[in-house]
């Protein structure tokens, strides 16, 4: 739950970065980047399109790079401002970024179990958990609510987007973990209540 003292907006919108080459050869990420494809710019200005009219003066990003160019594209068609929030950031896959999952079976075969054990408090080797993160999207949160005027746009990962949505909309582990956000899609959230634009 967000401690009453911080300033977090009482609306917002959240979008996941456009589709990578990364993600099209289904390689983790984390907090290591590749570029968008021609999907994914697309997918940006379609979100642009989409928020026309949705009052977005702030873009929050990411500071990786596929959010931080999903995010410029947006905030050129909106004419926002562009604020950078480091712990908007993906968690952190250490060793494992840059892996395919029959990679990391090769080369870490017990990994695959250990984090289906525990999916919310198992840390990638090297990097962060989802416990872990959730703390840095608090953080986030307050950030982005102190520097926004209007609505704020938050343009950010699936994984910590997880988190981001759990802390807005007080759910527990399970069920921030079921939480999916495909790419060109945006999320209102206001207060706890989300619905997808």
């Amino acid at each position: 739950m967000i401690p009453q003292d911080r300033h977090v907006p009482e609306r917002l919108l959240l979008a996941r970065h456009g589709q990578t080459v990364w993600n099209v050869e289904h390689r983790l990420q984390g907090q290591l980047d590749s570029p968008l494809t021609d999907e994914g710019i697309a997918q940006a200005r379609a979100i642009a399109s989409r928020l026309g009219d949705a009052g977005v003066l702030t873009v929050c990003s990411s500071p990786l790079g596929r959010a931080m160019q999903t995010a410029v594209i947006i905030a050129d068609r909106l004419g926002a401002e562009v604020i950078e929030v480091p712990e908007l950031a993906d968690l952190d896959h250490g060793a494992l970024a840059g892996m395919t999952w029959d990679e990391i079976d090769a080369a870490y075969p017990m990994a695959r179990e250990e984090r289906a054990a525990n999916r919310y408090g198992w840390a990638f080797p090297g990097g962060e958990s989802y416990a872990q993160a959730r703390s840095r999207a608090r953080k986030a949160l307050s950030s982005c609510g102190w520097a926004s005027e209007g609505t704020p746009l938050l343009v950010s990962h699936e994984m910590i987007g997880r988190m981001l949505r759990a802390e807005l909309r007080r759910l527990d582990a399970s069920n921030a973990l079921g939480l999916r956000h495909p790419h060109g899609v945006v999320f209102e959230i206001d207060g706890t209540s989300e619905r997808m634009l």
